[in-house]
């Protein structure tokens, strides 16, 4: 964290400018800059909160889909599915969620590390 501006409590700069308005990619240590999910301070953290929520969506409809549409139709979601014979609720709970789950993980590491690429953030392990 960097000491060039007071934090205030809730993860805002209480002075000055904040951190990456207005400056290019280069001159922001986006490592040291403070997190406010609610007001990113910088284009990265902006970038990356896109990022989050997007995959929080996808994960949350994933998670919570079917069990309300079982709730809602349960006709069609408790009916067993022709070649399986699992009903469709449980396959999508026991298959889709955790599926969706592993697909999440790796686009995430995809896109973040496109971020990286695109903001010239270099973690201390690469040489």
């Amino acid at each position: 964290m960097s000491d060039d501006a007071e934090t205030a409590v809730d993860g805002g700069h209480a002075t000055g400018p904040r951190p990456g308005a207005g400056a290019d990619a280069t001159s922001t240590n986006y490592l040291d800059a403070e997190v406010n999910l609610l007001s990113p301070s910088t284009p990265y953290m902006r970038d990356h909160l896109r990022i989050i929520w997007t995959g929080f969506t996808i994960w949350f409809v994933a998670v919570f889909g079917p069990p309300t549409l079982t709730a809602i139709a349960p006709g069609v979601m408790t009916t067993p599915m022709p070649l399986i014979e699992f009903p469709l609720h449980y396959f999508l709970m026991a298959i889709g969620a955790p599926t969706t789950g592993l697909l999440l993980a790796y686009w995430y590491v995809r896109k973040r590390d496109q971020l990286d690429d695109k903001y010239g953030i270099r973690h201390g392990g690469e040489a």
